[in-house]
């Protein structure tokens, strides 16, 4: 069996990352690499050398996971909001056998809303984040990726569609 890089990617508050910590509880021999955690910093800025750091650094990590004999399914989690962003990460691993998963979590307007208000009153974002993150959901509508509704469903849920997409 060919190992998996499952790749869940969704606008900035969806649910990505308390999907991932579930489901790499639940993957035997799983790993999780939130991207995220590969663009720390402090002030953050957004230029072209930045850019291509996080994703060298993205790619190294997930090639290091992807040959590593301990782990069968390599879950990435990131807001990746264009095909491009895709191919960049998964050209620079070409050489390597694995299936590709790619999952996009979606959810209402009203639901990522009030799920960004708890993060701002938790101090976890801040006040913009709202409508960046809003202005964004429409960009993941379109995408080649399985597409999974978080609105109304637990993130157990979320999970077990995850699962069911990665053994179909």
């Amino acid at each position: 069996m060919n190992k998996k890089l499952i790749i869940i990617n969704g606008t900035m508050g969806v649910g990505k990352t308390v999907t991932c910590k579930e489901l790499n509880k639940k993957l035997y021999n799983s790993v999780w690499l939130d991207g995220d955690w590969c663009w720390m910093m402090n002030p953050f800025i957004v230029n072209d050398e930045n850019k291509a750091m996080v994703i060298n650094n993205i790619t190294y990590m997930l090639r290091n996971f992807l040959v590593n004999s301990s782990c069968e399914y390599v879950i990435f989690s990131w807001v990746i909001h264009t095909e491009d962003i895709f191919k960049l990460i998964l050209q620079k691993l070409n050489d390597l056998e694995f299936d590709v998963i790619k999952i996009t979590l979606i959810c209402s307007k009203e639901a990522l809303q009030k799920r960004i208000f708890k993060d701002i009153q938790l101090n976890l974002r801040d006040e913009n984040s709202i409508n960046t993150s809003v202005e964004r959901l429409t960009l993941y509508k379109n995408m080649d990726t399985v597409k999974i509704d978080t609105t109304d469903i637990s993130i157990s849920e979320t999970v077990s569609k995850i699962i069911k997409n990665i053994y179909d």
